[in-house]
C-alpha cells in the first residue's frame, strides 16, 4: 500500500490547516479541545455552533456525494481533514452520529424521499441523531433486541414499545434510529426493522446515565406507545439486520483515523507527565511508553491499510474484517494507555483534582478508556464475527442450563 500523498493532497492539507488555525484563533478559541470523550457534557451549545460554522464553510459530510450535499473528497482527503481537525485540537463535534452512521446508511438503503427529508438537516447540523440498538439484555448481541414495533390498524404509523441503553446523545437529539421487531414471533436477525423515530413526543422518555467521568453522554431511553410515519423505516420491514449491519460498517469508517491523532495527544500528556515527576527514569515505565508509541504508529498503518482494503473493494467493513481488528487494537491499546498513565502518577491519581469530583486528563482517560472494548461492539463480539464471518469456524456454542432437578 502506498501511504505517500500527492501533492494535490498536500495543498488540502495545507487549505484544511490554515481553515482550522484561523478559525479557531478567534471567537472560537475558548472551544479547543473541549467535548471529547468522557466531556461530551462540555460546551453543548458553543460546540453546537462550531459545528453549524462549520456547515456554513462547507466542512461538514466531507465524504458524502456532492449530490446528497457533501463534498466528495477521495479517501486520502477525508483522512487528512479528520486526522488535522484532531490535530487542531478542535472541539469534539455534536453530530457525528447523523453524519457518520445515519447519513451514509440512508444514502446505501434510503429512498429517494427520505434522502431528500433527513440528509440537508444533517448536512447543516440542524437535527440531530441518537442510535438505538443496545438493550438492557441485548448489549453487544443486537439480533437479540426485544423492542417491538407495529402498525396501526390503518397502516399510517409506527407504534415503538421497549427499551434501550447506553444510548448516546438522546437527551441532546431530535431523532433516535432504532432496531426493532416488527414481526411478532420472529427470532434473531429475522423480523427486525430499522426505524427512525422522533424523540420529542409523549411515548418517549430519556433517562441521562451518569459516567465515572462526570458525564452523562449515554442514556436509558423507553418507548410507550411511541409512534413513528410508516414510511421512515430504511430498507424493507423485517429486513432491517443487513441495514443495522451496514450502518456497523460505516462506524468504523475513515473518521476513526482522527481518533488516532487524538490518542497521540494523550500519549504526549502521559510522556509529559512522566517527565515532571520523574517516573520516566524508570525502566519499566520507559518501556511501557515506548511500546506504546510503537504500537500507536502501527496501528495508524493499519487503519489505513484496512480503509484501502474496503475502498477498493477486497474487504467488508460491515461484515468484519480489518474493521474488526482495528477495533479490538484501538480499544485495548487505549486501555493500557491510562493504566501506564495511573502507574505515571501513582498515588495521586486516587484522589479527585478538585472538590467535589473534578477529574484532571490523566484520570479521565483511564476511566473512560475501560468502555472501550465493551461499546462499538465487544472484544467478544468482534473475535466471533472475526472467527466465524472471516475465517469461517464454527458458530460459538450457546450455553445451556441443566434442569432444576439435574443441578447439584
Amino acid at each position: 500500500m502506498d501511504l505517500s500523498y500527492s501533492d494535490a493532497d498536500e495543498a488540502f492539507r495545507a487549505e484544511v490547516r490554515t481553515f482550522l488555525e484561523d478559525s479557531l484563533a478567534g471567537e472560537w478559541r475558548a472551544l479547543r479541545g473541549l467535548g471529547g470523550p468522557g466531556r461530551d457534557h462540555e460546551a453543548l451549545e458553543e460546540r453546537l455552533a462550531w459545528n453549524q460554522y462549520l456547515a456554513r464553510e462547507g466542512w461538514t459530510c466531507v465524504g458524502w456525494p456532492t449530490e446528497h450535499g457533501g463534498r466528495g473528497l477521495p479517501l486520502w482527503q477525508q483522512v487528512i481533514f479528520y486526522e488535522e481537525y484532531a490535530r487542531a485540537n478542535a472541539p469534539a463535534r455534536v453530530n457525528h452520529l447523523g453524519e457518520e452512521l445515519l447519513g451514509p446508511t440512508l444514502i446505501a438503503f434510503g429512498t429517494d424521499a427520505q434522502r431528500a427529508r433527513f440528509l440537508p438537516p444533517i448536512v447543516a447540523v440542524e437535527e440531530l441523531w441518537a442510535q438505538g440498538y443496545s438493550e438492557p439484555n441485548a448489549g453487544s448481541d443486537l439480533a437479540n433486541v426485544q423492542t417491538r414495533a407495529r402498525l396501526t390498524d390503518d397502516g399510517s404509523q409506527w407504534v415503538v414499545d421497549g427499551q434501550k441503553v447506553w444510548t448516546s446523545n438522546a437527551h441532546f437529539s431530535q431523532w433516535v434510529f432504532v432496531v426493532a421487531r416488527t414481526e411478532p414471533g420472529s427470532e434473531r436477525h429475522q423480523g427486525l426493522s430499522f426505524l427512525m423515530v422522533p424523540l420529542d413526543q409523549e411515548g418517549v422518555e430519556v433517562r441521562p446515565i451518569e459516567q465515572l467521568t462526570g458525564g452523562s453522554e449515554f442514556n436509558e431511553v423507553f418507548f410507550s406507545g411511541a409512534v413513528t410515519d410508516a414510511d421512515l423505516v430504511v430498507g424493507e420491514p423485517g429486513r432491517g439486520w443487513g441495514v443495522a449491519m451496514g450502518l456497523l460498517g460505516f462506524e468504523r469508517g475513515v473518521s476513526t483515523l482522527g481518533q488516532v491523532v487524538g490518542f497521540q495527544r494523550e500519549l504526549a500528556l502521559v510522556c509529559e507527565r512522566a517527565r515532571s515527576n520523574g517516573t520516566i527514569d524508570d525502566p519499566v515505565v520507559r518501556d511501557r511508553l515506548a511500546s506504546l508509541t510503537v504500537e500507536l504508529s502501527v496501528m495508524r498503518n493499519f487503519g489505513l491499510r484496512g480503509l484501502s482494503a474496503v475502498e477498493g473493494g477486497s474487504d467488508s467493513a460491515a461484515g468484519g474484517g480489518a474493521g474488526s481488528i482495528f477495533k479490538i487494537v484501538w480499544a485495548n491499546w487505549h486501555q493500557r494507555l491510562g493504566e501506564v498513565a495511573m502507574e505515571v502518577v501513582g498515588r495521586d491519581g486516587l484522589l479527585a483534582a478538585d472538590a467535589p469530583y473534578e477529574l484532571d486528563e490523566l484520570q479521565r482517560i483511564f476511566l473512560f478508556a475501560r468502555a472501550d472494548t465493551i461499546y462499538g461492539g465487544s472484544d467478544e463480539v468482534q473475535r466471533n464475527i472475526l472467527a466465524e464471518r472471516v475465517l469461517g469456524l464454527p458458530r460459538e456454542p450457546k450455553a445451556t442450563h441443566a434442569p432444576r432437578e439435574a443441578r447439584g
